[in-house]
């Protein structure tokens, strides 16, 4: 990977091996982080592309609570700018792509529910 290096904090599907290099071509490196202000939901997927790649039918979705009490832990990944595209061609409408400062202080987009 070359270039400038955006982040993208996973805490579902998008941790998996399988999913990154499906999704990706390649495995991605990170480092562990909390999302703070959100909780997760369970999400039922029906794309049968997204079915096939991940092999879960139920994927975890998360939501803002505003409390700083709630938090999501999961992966800080490095991307680059033009992997973002095809992160959102792998998650479903249910979610968008919203930019964050995770629990590090380091700034990253992730998935959220689409409201």
């Amino acid at each position: 990977m070359s270039g400038p290096t955006v982040r993208l904090f996973s805490y579902g599907t998008l941790q998996q091996e399988n999913v990154q290099l499906a999704t990706f071509g390649r495995r991605l490196e990170g480092a562990p982080d909390r999302l703070p202000g959100y909780a997760t939901a369970m999400l039922e997927i029906t794309d049968p592309g997204v079915l096939a790649t991940s092999g879960e039918r139920f994927h975890l979705i998360v939501k803002c609570t505003g409390d700083p009490a709630d938090s999501v832990a999961g992966t800080a990944f490095a991307v680059l700018p033009a992997e973002l595209d095809a992160a959102d061609a792998y998650e479903v409408s249910d979610y968008k792509r919203v930019q964050v400062r995770l629990a590090s202080g380091v700034e990253a987009w992730v998935y959220v529910k689409a409201e």
